[in-house]
């Protein structure tokens, strides 16, 4: 049985890329900031405390895990606003997650898959790094830094058997985009902004095609287990039209 190590399952697309893995006969690591009993069924499934922003978390939790055949790296944080309104401690705050959360996950996992010369890992980013999107250019670059990051480390990887890949979910307003930064969206929008931003939180709430939850998880499960030669994955058909 093989095993995936999944972050940020706590809801969304990483709690239903759990539920995915688990139907198709999969062992599970769900791992979460807060760890919740009730999320997932417990034959198959193990929850275990992460957080990507603290390398003590990781090593615990990587160490706690075992042996991963395929990481999945999802947890991340939105956030919403003019740039130049954006508290640069908020931007860190996203990069550290999204884009340093990340790239330690990768280094903590990539020794035992390189002893084992086998291995997946899965970076999930946004169809922001397909087309940027405004008013969102401090998380449009955290993710667009995976993108490239990811690239490079497949070539790297790719010598021992290891591929490094990448989900691209299109927008979903089931998520909880900004919740994780603590702030008021209302306070990152000057009253210069207020007529270009007015429209495009009104396109917000009424996208013409939304990804769900499901999208996501079938793509990291493609992602996962496709033969080598193909490393994006588009999710939503948002994404996929952006993708051409």
């Amino acid at each position: 049985m093989k095993t995936v190590l999944i972050t940020g399952c706590s809801s969304g697309y990483g709690l239903e890329t759990a539920r995915h893995f688990l139907a198709q006969g999969w062992s599970v690591i769900a791992t979460m900031r807060e760890p919740r009993t009730g999320l997932l069924p417990e034959k198959g499934a193990r929850v275990l405390a992460l957080d990507v922003t603290r390398e003590d978390s990781i090593a615990a939790a990587v160490e706690a895990a075992g042996p991963i055949d395929v990481l999945v790296n999802n947890a991340g944080i939105g956030i919403v606003g003019a740039f130049e309104a954006t508290p640069m401690a908020q931007v860190r705050k996203v990069f550290d997650t999204n884009t340093f959360g990340v790239m330690a996950m990768c280094q903590a996992v990539i020794p035992q898959m390189r002893a084992r010369r086998s291995g997946v890992i899965v970076n999930v980013t946004s169809s922001v790094t397909l087309a940027p999107m405004p008013l969102a250019s401090a998380y449009t670059a955290s993710k667009q830094a995976i993108q490239g990051f990811t690239g490079s480390l497949a070539l790297e990887l790719a010598h021992f058997g290891i591929l490094a890949r990448l989900v691209e979910p299109g927008y979903g307003p089931t998520t909880r985009f900004s919740q994780n930064t603590g702030l008021n969206v209302a306070d990152l929008i000057p009253q210069a902004y207020a007529d270009f931003a007015g429209p495009i939180f009104a396109g917000f709430a009424r996208p013409p095609a939304t990804t769900r939850e499901s999208d996501v998880a079938q793509a990291v499960w493609h992602a996962a287990t496709d033969a080598p030669g193909k490393q994006h994955y588009p999710a939503g058909a948002d994404a996929l039209a952006l993708a051409g």
